[in-house]
């Protein structure tokens, strides 16, 4: 990774959304006002979530509500938006553990749904706020019947206010465990997410900005993107990490990006 925040030139940044521009229903604080300064002075945007209960349109139209922002059109890409990606040309009858909207992102891919175990070929698990124990049986019959176990992402938990709500890894875990069977992951940062955020980008520098060390900046690590840490989510600055995940910069929240990057010039990056 070379170049530095305050260089003058254009870069892209890719950020994380739960926990980083937004917590539950509320934007951070001065989120929109930061995404709105980083478009005018000529800087790519880009939004990479591993939270695949809404749809790329709800997605836009969250960011939109809660900090002012508009994205650009193209500029989102969901862990759903990955799984439907790795799945679209393989003619699989999918069964879904996760939200409507993640079935209609699969549905809108191509991909054949079902809610019959005998007849999936395929079992996507996301995060499934409506989860049931037949819901997950389901599934677990499913892939014990031979059909392939994708996850949409593996995250433990995610940032609400004022705490951590249990995430689509705490619902893979427990598929995993009853059918002994490891998924394929396609969020942060598998390989399957990685492809779709590296189509969009538009400029040789690229800055990672997230909250989450294993997933945001191990995507980051193996790019060879900046990588730009915000104490906003689930991470605590005093969290150990170890050196290939070690942020270039730490920041409260993505409020202080813009007086990061205009006061950065005299001081060195790590």
């Amino acid at each position: 990774m070379t170049g530095t925040l305050s260089d003058g030139s254009h870069k892209t940044f890719v950020f994380d959304l739960d926990g980083v521009v937004y917590l539950d229903r509320s934007g951070v604080p001065g989120a929109g006002e930061a995404l709105t300064a980083l478009r005018h002075a000529g800087h790519q945007i880009l939004f990479a979530t591993n939270n695949s209960v809404r749809a790329v349109e709800t997605v836009a139209g969250n960011i939109a509500r809660r900090t002012g922002f508009v994205p650009e059109p193209g500029s989102i890409v969901t862990s759903g938006l990955a799984a439907a990606n790795l799945l679209r040309d393989s003619n699989e009858t999918c069964l879904v553990l996760g939200s409507d909207e993640l079935g209609a992102t699969l549905s809108g891919a191509g991909i054949e749904l079902t809610t019959d175990p005998a007849n999936a070929t395929a079992v996507v698990v996301g995060l499934d706020l409506g989860l049931s124990y037949e819901r997950l049986t389901r599934a677990v019959v499913a892939i014990g019947g031979g059909a392939r176990f994708v996850a949409t992402n593996d995250d433990a938990t995610y940032p609400m206010p004022n705490a951590r709500y249990p995430g689509a890894g705490s619902i893979v875990a427990a598929v995993e465990r009853a059918t002994g069977t490891t998924p394929i992951v396609c969020g942060k940062p598998n390989r399957p997410m990685r492809d779709l955020v590296e189509r969009k980008i538009e400029n040789p520098e690229v800055w990672m900005v997230g909250d989450r060390p294993e997933t945001d900046l191990a995507l980051a690590a193996d790019a060879g993107w900046g990588k730009i840490l915000v104490l906003s989510g689930v991470t605590d600055h005093h969290d150990p990490l170890p050196p290939e995940l070690r942020p270039d910069y730490i920041i409260a929240t993505i409020a202080h990006l813009p007086e990061l990057m205009s006061l950065e010039a005299s001081e060195n990056r790590g």
